[in-house]
């Protein structure tokens, strides 16, 4: 099972996101480098916003409560869903 953790764009300006980005990336590189992230980026349609996936809901929890982007106001909210990959069974 992975866990889904899918971010909702607060409507900052780009500039204002990428104020942010270098403390959200030094907080992501903790995960990555744990092993804990199968993948995480943008979306880039419109209406913006991220996702992440990741190897176990504490993993998914810790990220969601702790980001850079959703405790300076980037991401209104995140949320966790449980994901089975078909491929993968």
């Amino acid at each position: 099972m992975l866990f889904v953790v899918i971010g909702s764009s607060a409507g900052k300006t780009r500039d204002e996101i990428m104020a942010i980005y270098p403390r959200h990336k030094a907080f992501l590189d903790q995960f990555l480098t744990r092993g804990e992230v199968v993948g995480v980026g943008p979306f880039t349609d419109p209406g913006g916003g991220n996702m992440g996936l990741f190897r176990s809901r504490a993993a998914a929890e810790a990220f969601a409560k702790s980001d850079p982007f959703f405790l300076e106001g980037a991401v209104k909210e995140y949320q966790i869903k449980e994901w089975g990959d078909s491929m993968l069974s």
